[in-house]
């Protein structure tokens, strides 16, 4: 089967997504697989890329706006051919996190409240000052902790407002959740060993401590079992609610006993330093099984989407 590894794009998660294509690459079998890098570097020429590329399948290793949103899966679809993870819907809403929360609302998930402003016509810090400091500002889409600052006072507030929204015209204020910072991933629909999380050099999971070799401590953490099974069952409502397939991670900030869920990750990353090979690798699955698994997996998916038996190599 000749894959086509989909990478690159023009998102500000552009260098993690080479990361996680350059792996991805490393450990596919090339006993089973003709590996063909695809790099995107504009929006216009992807069509074309993918069609000289020959491919029968595309592993995404993508992340962010055009690619982590559903618009490289409309294009494949459209093309006819398989990818990997979930579909348009699901890539669409786990990635606009104003709309991620409020269905995880509306099922009574726990996530944290906050105000969604467009753009700097809706600044107010006396809203900012009624939601209580200290607060976290983030871009509605994008990852990888990219644009996220945590405020303590109102004259941090416009620096991080006007940052937000140089990465997206739509911004979420959240309060900020002390707690204990949980991933939660799934594949095939099983809930892989929770990992905890504890920054090394600050208070929160920023890019650093999430990239930086010795950036965080990061191991499958060890909670009472009703809490655990309490976190399995929310990751897991998330992922049927959304609509995910294949796999995801679950991003949680533990509070007490209450899970409270921060995002859904359809693309997670897949880099020498991710939480989902982590977690995988704490299941007793290697990063080349783990491959394997979202290949198989995925094909199965998009069979059973497109009405289709089978896919012909």
């Amino acid at each position: 089967m000749k894959i086509g590894v989909i990478m690159g794009g023009f998102s500000s998660e552009r260098e993690v997504s080479l990361q996680t294509g350059q792996e991805m690459m490393r450990y596919l079998d090339r006993s089973r697989y003709e590996v063909v890098p695809i790099v995107i570097e504009r929006r216009e020429d992807f069509i074309a890329q993918v069609q000289r590329a020959g491919i029968d399948m595309a592993l995404l290793a993508l992340h962010g706006t055009y690619g982590e949103d559903g618009t490289v899966q409309g294009a494949l679809e459209t093309l006819g051919i398989p990818y990997t993870g979930s579909g348009v819907l699901a890539s669409s809403l786990c990635m606009n996190k104003r709309l991620t929360k409020m269905l995880l609302q509306a099922a009574c998930v726990c996530t944290p409240a906050g105000l969604v402003w467009q753009g700097m016509d809706d600044y107010d810090p006396q809203t900012v000052e009624r939601l209580g400091y200290p607060v976290i500002v983030k871009p509605n889409a994008g990852g990888s902790s990219i644009g996220i600052q945590l405020v303590r006072s109102e004259q941090e507030l416009l620096a991080a407002v006007q940052e937000a929204c140089r990465l997206d015209q739509a911004i979420l204020i959240e309060p900020y959740i002390q707690g204990t910072e949980l991933t939660c991933s799934i594949v095939d629909g099983e809930a892989l060993p929770i990992i905890g999380i504890r920054a090394a050099h600050s208070e929160w999971f920023d890019y650093k401590a999430k990239y930086e070799t010795g950036g965080a401590e990061e191991k499958v953490i060890r909670l009472p079992s009703a809490v655990e099974q309490r976190v399995r069952e929310t990751a897991l409502a998330c992922y049927r609610l959304l609509q995910c397939k294949v796999y995801a991670r679950v991003d949680i900030i533990l509070q007490g006993d209450i899970p409270y869920v921060l995002e859904v990750n359809t693309l997670p990353g897949m880099t020498a330093n991710s939480l989902l090979p982590k977690s995988a690798a704490a299941a007793g699955m290697s990063f080349a099984q783990l491959l394997e698994k979202i290949i198989s997996c995925s094909l199965q998916e998009r069979c059973r989407e497109w009405g289709r038996e089978t896919y012909a190599s």
